[in-house]
């Protein structure tokens, strides 16, 4: 099981979205979790980026979270559509 933590633009990133869409915190909560529970679970889509060691996982269709993974932890550093986030 890994840790779970929030950069500051994740969560004014995440605000700006459950607020156009609050619908969507019960999905994301649940991919979260499935994620520091078993990362490779397929509903997650889970990839790593080319470059550093950022991997994405997909929320919904065109919502996507980026993070990185250290040792037990997981440090989310952003989040939105696909063409906001890549």
């Amino acid at each position: 099981m890994y840790e779970v933590y929030f950069s500051r633009t994740f969560d004014r990133n995440l605000k700006k979205i459950v607020k156009n869409n609050p619908k969507l915190k019960i999905k994301l909560r649940h991919q979260i979790e499935l994620l520091s529970t078993n990362p490779k679970h397929p509903s997650l889509r889970l990839h790593k980026l080319s470059g550093e060691n950022n991997w994405s996982i997909s929320i919904t269709s065109d919502i996507r979270i980026i993070f990185t993974i250290e040792e037990n932890r997981i440090l989310f550093n952003r989040i939105g559509s696909h063409d906001e986030v890549y």
